[in-house]
């Protein structure tokens, strides 16, 4: 591994998650981001303490934006996008189903993803360029060809108890189309597994940069395709995904705008 940005990002990812996995299961703090739905404990705060101490400690100039402590100025070419802990609430739970999550932006365009699950030892690693790989082993998509073959997976808004764009309707137009639709509770790791060609597509209406930076870039660098729901480019700030292994794209952007009424991008 001799890409000193690649380093810094699976030392700090591997960091938090042996910190989240010796505090697992011995919660004391939850608190909630605006509803019940949306919470945060104190081990997404210390993680996200841990991951950024390790970046600071190598590349102190360089810009932050972590989930919780939002946004920390540096260099305007290098910001890292951190998620600490993403799926906060399966953690929360009892749930063994969690991930950090790790991205370098280099002038806009993001270079380097890691998603580390610390259940599984499993480090997803992916560099602009050269590919995506699982414990050093290269990743490529699946090769399911159709829509009715796949097995998908999605995500729901925090605000789904009071937004009607709730992802209801898409998730029931999916599940009569495909072999089954999954919901686990974190898109970083479902975006790994896409890049791994465990799933065939995952789609997701309502994201954060955190959430997608990294696994992003590990689906089209093990030859996937990742757009928004209605086929363009997905913009970092407001994320809006669908990601596939290609083979299925159009039929799952096809639905989405079957559901959603609109017309092709571009």
């Amino acid at each position: 591994m001799a890409d000193p940005f690649l380093e810094v990002a699976v030392d700090a990812a591997r960091r938090a998650g042996a910190l989240l996995l010796e505090r697992f299961g011995s919660l004391r703090q939850i608190r909630y981001k605006g509803s019940p739905s949306n919470i945060v404990t104190e081990m997404d705060r210390q993680a996200e303490a841990l991951v950024i101490d390790c970046i600071r400690g190598r590349f102190p100039h360089h810009a932050i934006l972590a989930e919780e402590g939002g946004a920390r100025s540096g260099s305007t070419s290098h910001r890292w996008i951190v998620d600490p802990l993403d799926g906060t609430t399966n953690y929360a739970h009892g749930m063994p189903f969690f991930a950090v999550s790790i991205a370098l932006e280099v002038d806009g365009l993001v270079q380097i993803g890691v998603v580390f699950d610390p259940n599984r030892d499993e480090c997803f690693t992916a560099i602009r360029g050269e590919g995506a790989f699982l414990n050093g082993h290269r990743l490529r998509v699946s090769e399911t060809p159709t829509l009715d073959e796949s097995l998908l997976s999605t995500g729901y808004p925090y605000e789904i108890r009071k937004i009607r764009d709730n992802n209801l309707a898409e998730h029931a137009a999916f599940m009569v189309r495909c072999r089954s639709v999954r919901e686990m509770g974190s898109a970083a790791i479902n975006l790994a597994l896409v890049a791994a060609g465990r799933l065939d597509a995952f789609w997701e209406l309502v994201l954060g940069p955190w959430d997608v930076a990294a696994g992003c870039l590990m689906v089209e660098e093990a030859g996937g395709r990742v757009t928004t729901p209605s086929g363009g480019p997905v913009n970092l700030e407001a994320p809006s995904v669908v990601a596939s292994n290609g083979r299925i794209h159009d039929e799952m952007l096809a639905t989405l705008r079957d559901v959603r009424g609109q017309a092709p991008s571009g």
